[in-house]
């Protein structure tokens, strides 16, 4: 797998496809590989190329000690598009991947082309404010959960009720996610509460998708219709029967709001310009 320098660490990266680039930015503690279970195929069967990578703290990008912040991950993602020379591009973030994707698309807009925030959020709630502070302090009690413990905390938290009450689905998933170990504590770090964003992203001015899943518990529908209502050009989708993974649950419909997304800009780009009373004389 080949590596791009960047602001100060190496990251692991796979690009492949062909046509306008698309980056892809994988949420806490998930592999970039994760999108090449279903959206990197189905967007390089639609003409894109497509770019993946491993975050900070995610093997065989390096992993720095300590927690990571908002800021690190911005600046990384942001290098590694200077690096591999293919801004201004397209770019898919979930979950953190979509915070990083917000930032991006805020401080260098000449990077990016437009913008797809699945799962996102400019602020945190009560509840998911609470939950935050008490993943933080189970973090530095040093506690380590059982494996089968965390697994079946973890599909609670990440998927929809209608896919734990199918018992071969669901059976399948908790297999997955105890084998797969906890969450990254440097990078859950990365997306603490950081106050209510959303004054900062009327300033975002590339196109922007928002996507939901009906069933997300950390990401909720009402928060990510907030960072719709709050980027000034930006629509919202909303997936039902799908949890915070919605990505992995009902690859379908989010492929389709995805690539319609990003069909629609491309589109646009080859009309000609609409001529003016000034270009006519």
């Amino acid at each position: 797998m080949p590596f791009v320098e960047t602001n100060g660490i190496r990251l692991s990266y796979q690009r492949t496809g062909r046509g306008e680039p698309v980056l892809l930015i994988m949420g806490s503690s998930a592999a970039g590989h994760v999108w090449r279970m279903h959206q990197t195929p189905a967007l390089e069967r639609a003409g894109y190329e497509t770019i993946t990578f491993d975050n900070r703290g995610i093997p065989p990008s390096d992993s720095p000690g300590g927690d990571y912040s908002l800021a690190e991950m911005v600046a990384d993602t942001r290098g590694l598009i200077a690096e591999l020379a293919i801004g201004p591009c397209h770019v898919v973030g979930a979950s953190l991947g979509a915070m990083i994707a917000q930032q991006l698309a805020l401080e260098s807009p000449g990077l990016v082309r437009s913008a797809v925030l699945l799962a996102t959020r400019a602020r945190s709630d009560a509840y998911r404010r609470a939950q935050s502070a008490a993943d933080r302090e189970l973090r530095e009690s040093g506690i380590r959960l059982p494996s089968r413990y965390q697994a079946a905390k973890t599909v609670l938290e990440m998927l929809s009720p209608t896919t734990l009450d199918d018992d071969d689905a669901a059976a399948m998933w908790l297999e997955i996610f105890e084998l797969s170990g906890g969450t990254a504590a440097g990078q859950a770090a990365a997306a603490e509460d950081r106050g209510d964003r959303r004054p900062a992203l009327r300033g975002v001015g590339v196109p922007c998708r928002a996507i939901a899943f009906a069933d997300d518990r950390v990401c909720p529908p009402h928060l990510v219709a907030e960072v719709a209502d709050a980027i000034p050009d930006c629509d919202l989708v909303e997936i039902p029967g799908a949890g915070h993974i919605g990505y992995l649950e009902r690859p379908e419909p989010v492929n389709a709001a995805i690539i319609g997304f990003l069909d629609e800009r491309r589109e646009r780009a080859k009309r000609p310009p609409a001529r003016t009373k000034a270009d006519a004389q």
